[in-house]
């Protein structure tokens, strides 16, 4: 499935709609390049799953928890890992095959560790189509 958005809010309320739609156990993998809008997708993703508290990207601890949502939600950024063992120092396993949410960004640098299902949502600007337009695909594996 493939979705436009023109502004940081549709991208917002992609992600809102798929948090109210998320179910346990559910694991969504975030492609795109800095400043696509990840985090604005994170945070209305956030949103639909009631988490309140301010949603921020865990660049520097891998992976940060919100359990006080209509489900627990898991939100890993891999972007600075040097070793894919790193991940299991954090107990990942526990994160991604538990009852919560999880999203992991940059997960291509982890794809061997992914679970067989997951949806991919791969976000990607357009210069040419305006500075706020975003395409994002949406794939389940």
């Amino acid at each position: 499935m493939i979705k436009e958005t023109g502004s940081e809010r549709e991208t917002y309320e992609l992600g809102l709609k798929m948090g109210k739609e998320a179910k346990p156990g559910d694991v969504y993998t975030l492609v795109g390049d800095l400043g696509v809008g990840k985090t604005v997708f994170t945070k209305g993703l956030a949103k639909g799953l009631q988490i309140e508290e301010p949603v921020n990207s865990p660049t520097f601890t891998i992976v940060q928890i919100y359990e006080e949502g209509r489900l627990p939600f898991y939100h890993f950024d891999v972007y600075r890992i040097g070793d894919i063992s790193e991940m299991d120092e954090i107990g990942y396993e526990d994160y991604i095959y538990g009852e919560g949410v999880s999203l992991i960004e940059w997960a291509d640098l982890i794809e061997e560790l992914l679970p067989a299902h997951y949806t991919e949502v791969r976000i990607e600007k357009d210069l040419e189509k305006g500075f706020d337009y975003r395409r994002i695909s949406i794939c389940g594996y």
